[in-house]
C-alpha cells in the first residue's frame, strides 16, 4: 500500500470518489472525522456502503480507541460486512492490539469469516504512553499488516502547539515518535507507514516530503484529500533507474551464488544492498493507478 486515503465515516457521497481517487486503500472513519452525535449514523453508513459496493480497492474502517466505548460497537456494527482491515487509534500497548485480535477474532468466527482475513493497521503513537513502551512490544498479532504514527493527536496529549517548525520539518518529539515507529515495524518485519501530511494544494512539497519518508524506509502513507494520492504515488513507485540497479544488484549476485559480497560500478555490496534491491523491484511491481 503506498496510500491510505481517509473519507468521514457519515459522509457517504464521499465513499464512491475516494474510492474512485486512484488511493491504493480507504479507510472509512468513524473516529476523529465523525463527532459522537453522528457516529451511530456513520456505522449505518459505513456498513450500507462495504455490503453494497464492489470493491476496487480494500476498503478500511478506523474504529474508536479500544478503551473507549464505542470501539467494540464500531467493530460489531460492520464486521458482518467484512471490511479489509481494521485501523486502531490510539493503543497505549502491545495489550490493546491483543484485545482487539481477539475481538476480532470472536467477531470473524460469528459472521461466518475466516479466522485472521481483516487485517490490522494501529496507529502507535498518539500518546506519550505508547511511544515510551514501543521498545518493549514485543510480537504482533498476525493480523497486524504494519505500522503508523500519529502527530496530531501526540502534539495534544504532550500539550506541544505545533508539531512542526516553520519549514515543516517535525519537532524533535515527533521526529523521535517517528523514528521508533519505523524500528518498532522494522523489528517487527512489518511495513511503516508514514503519517498524514495536512498540506494538500502543494503537490511539490507533499512528493518531497513523501520521497524523504521513502528513503527513510516507510512503504507508503496515510493521506486525507485525494489530491494527495498523486505525489504520494509518484514518492513511493520505484523510477525505472532504481529498477534498473536493483535488477543489476540481483544479477550480480545471482551470477556469484558463493559470495557474500559482490562489485557493481565500482562498489562493494553485499546482503543489505542485495535486501534492498529485492524491495525496490517488489514495490515496483505494483501497477501505478493514477
Amino acid at each position: 500500500m503506498r496510500s491510505l486515503l481517509f473519507v468521514p465515516g457519515d459522509r457517504p457521497e464521499r465513499f464512491a470518489k475516494a474510492s474512485a481517487s486512484g488511493a491504493d486503500t480507504v479507510i472509512l472513519d468513524l473516529e476523529d472525522a465523525v463527532t459522537a452525535e453522528r457516529r451511530g449514523a456513520a456505522r449505518i453508513e459505513v456498513a450500507r456502503h462495504l455490503a453494497k459496493t464492489a470493491r476496487t480497492v480494500p476498503q478500511w474502517v478506523r474504529i474508536n480507541p479500544v478503551r473507549s466505548a464505542d470501539a467494540l460497537a464500531d467493530l460489531t456494527s460492520v464486521i458482518a460486512t467484512r471490511p479489509d482491515g481494521i485501523l486502531l487509534p490510539k493503543p497505549e500497548s502491545i495489550d490493546d492490539l491483543w484485545r482487539v485480535d481477539h475481538w476480532l477474532e470472536a467477531l470473524e468466527a460469528a459472521n461466518g469469516i475466516a479466522s485472521g482475513s481483516i487485517a490490522m493497521l494501529p496507529i502507535v503513537t498518539e500518546n506519550a504512553r505508547a511511544v515510551l513502551s514501543l521498545g518493549s512490544w514485543g510480537r504482533l498479532p498476525a493480523r497486524v499488516a504494519g505500522l503508523t504514527w500519529g502527530a496530531e493527536d501526540l502534539a495534544a496529549d504532550i500539550g506541544a502547539e505545533a508539531n512542526r517548525t516553520a519549514d515543516g520539518a517535525y519537532e524533535p518529539p515527533f521526529l523521535l515518535a517517528r523514528s521508533l515507529c519505523l524500528l518498532a515495524a522494522g523489528a517487527a518485519g512489518v511495513p511503516a507507514y508514514d503519517t498524514i501530511d495536512i498540506e494538500f494544494r502543494n503537490p511539490e512539497a507533499i512528493e518531497r516530503r513523501s520521497r524523504e519518508a521513502r528513503r527513510l524506509g516507510f512503504s507508503g502513507q496515510l493521506a486525507i484529500h485525494p489530491a494527495q494520492i498523486a505525489p504520494i504515488h509518484n514518492a513511493y513507485t520505484p523510477s525505472p533507474d532504481e529498477i534498473h540497479w536493483a535488477e543489476r544488484v540481483l544479477e550480480a549476485f545471482r551470477s556469484s551464488p558463493s559470495r557474500g559480497a559482490v562489485q557493481l560500478d565500482g562498489r562493494m555490496l553485499d546482503m543489505p544492498h542485495m535486501r534492498q534491491a529485492q524491495r525496490i523491484l517488489s514495490a515496483g511491481r505494483a501497477e501505478p493507478k493514477d
